[in-house]
């Protein structure tokens, strides 16, 4: 007998009602992934994955369990509602935790608007294998490549369905396609790598291999003969491809999960400025064909447009309705979750306010210091806001890119490294995290 994910999520709803639960909600994730990976022309790996998910969450009174399976039979699901039925009864009590109530669920959410599935057919392996080939073709073609150290494609569709005793029902499909590229110039002690990958929800709006191959190969070639910068304070560049690690730490630091913890450097700074009064950073989760769009996050509450920082300044946390529960606050729609744990506070699309200068005008501006474009390690105190990380990128000075380096380490403290820093125009748009370059000044290098 064929079940779709919806009618299983509500199969699982009520083997939970006859094994006791007061309350429960069900997901249902149906995935399948291809990978192909080529070197020196020829098929060096593929993989196919294919399976259905199903989780269920029981509620009895103040006390939950979570349980999971990849079995779909009536009489699987049965045992998993008696299970998690039983060990709800065993789980210490919480008072935060329950289902939405009915009046904050989504209703009628646009989910085609999002265009978070491409309706073009699954390719071909044969497809992904050429794209393949044709990305390490072109790497391999620019001068100074010793090696592509692996050229892949890939292809992943998703559908899930979330359903709830609260009345909630819905669910959705997600698609990606992707190409990647490693290069490699030099030999033995003197090589140096560097990387391009591009995912995209339509298979339409991919980068051609031959460009990826390409960015890839003139990113490794352009480190060659890379060394230790100075020692010393200098500004810092982050490039636009790890910028926007700077403000994932900020969302760490502001997710609900740390603050009720009170393990977080940004406990205390509600209301406060985080960034420069000329910033905001916006999260949507309505751009369309954008990886972390959703029309409803995993406890059913419909999403919705907001300023995390609005110009300079803090304006809320992300809360799922457990931590909005413990800090008497409302769920800001940030619920995130698998099929085997209970929700938990996410971060999904967000853009930081542009700046109205280049990457180039900024390395002009910045005189002496370090153009970082990838990173290594991290030693970051999540309570005290401390940074120290491995990077490498270029040496500029007088406002031109000299050589490369590597084999160096940043620190600084992030609260404060977040109030100074000056953003170009750079953000690429298909990216969940819209983030441009960012140049800090004042930060510690220790090289040679």
């Amino acid at each position: 007998m064929t079940h779709t994910l919806e009618t299983l999520t509500h199969a699982l709803l009520d083997a939970a009602r006859k094994a006791g639960a007061d309350t429960a909600d069900a997901l249902a994730v149906e995935g399948t992934s291809v990978s192909i990976d080529v070197r020196g022309g020829v098929l060096e790996q593929a993989e196919r994955a294919e399976g259905t998910e199903i989780g269920l969450r029981v509620m009895i009174g103040q006390r939950q369990a979570c349980v999971s399976a990849s079995d779909t039979r009536p009489e699987t699901m049965a045992e998993m509602a008696v299970r998690a039925v039983a060990m709800a009864r065993e789980a210490p009590e919480d008072a935060t935790i329950g289902l939405a109530d009915p009046a904050q669920l989504a209703c009628d959410p646009d989910i085609a608007a999002l265009e978070l599935a491409d309706p073009t057919a699954e390719p071909d392996p044969a497809a992904l294998q050429e794209d393949a080939r044709r990305a390490e073709a072109a790497a391999l073609a620019i001068a100074g490549v010793s090696q592509v150290q692996s050229a892949s494609a890939g292809y992943g569709r998703r559908r899930l369905h979330l359903a709830a005793t609260n009345g909630f029902s819905g669910g959705y499909a997600r698609t990606d396609r992707a190409v990647s590229c490693v290069a490699i110039t030099g030999t033995g002690t003197g090589m140096e790598r560097d990387w391009c990958a591009e995912t995209r929800t339509f298979q339409a709006d991919l980068p051609s291999p031959e460009e990826i191959g390409r960015l890839a190969a003139e990113r490794a070639t352009a480190r060659a003969g890379a060394r230790r910068p100075k020692t010393g304070a200098y500004p810092v560049l982050f490039d636009e491809r790890i910028a926007s690690s700077l403000i994932g730490h900020l969302l760490s630091a502001i997710n609900g999960t740390a603050i009720v913890r009170g393990a977080s450097w940004a406990r205390d700074l509600m209301g406060q400025a985080v960034l420069p009064e000329t910033l905001s950073l916006i999260e949507d989760p309505h751009r369309a064909r954008i990886a972390g769009s959703r029309p409803f996050d995993g406890e059913g509450l419909a999403t919705a447009r907001r300023a995390i920082v609005e110009n300079g300044i803090l304006t809320g946390w992300i809360l799922d309705l457990a931590t909005a529960r413990k800090l008497g606050l409302h769920s800001t729609a940030n619920a995130a979750r698998g099929t085997s744990a209970p929700p938990s506070p996410s971060a999904g699309n967000v853009t930081l306010t542009p700046g109205d200068k280049t990457r180039a005008e900024l390395i002009a501006e910045m005189g002496t210091g370090l153009l970082v474009t990838s990173m290594i390690g991290s030693t970051i105190n999540p309570t005290t806001g401390d940074y120290s990380r491995g990077a490498a990128g270029f040496w500029v000075e007088n406002g031109e890119i000299r050589y490369p380096v590597n084999e160096c380490t940043i620190a600084g403290h992030l609260p404060e490294m977040l109030r100074r820093i000056v953003p170009a125009n750079d953000a690429r748009a298909h990216l969940s995290r819209r983030v441009p370059s960012l140049l800090v000044e004042g930060l510690t290098l220790a090289g040679e």
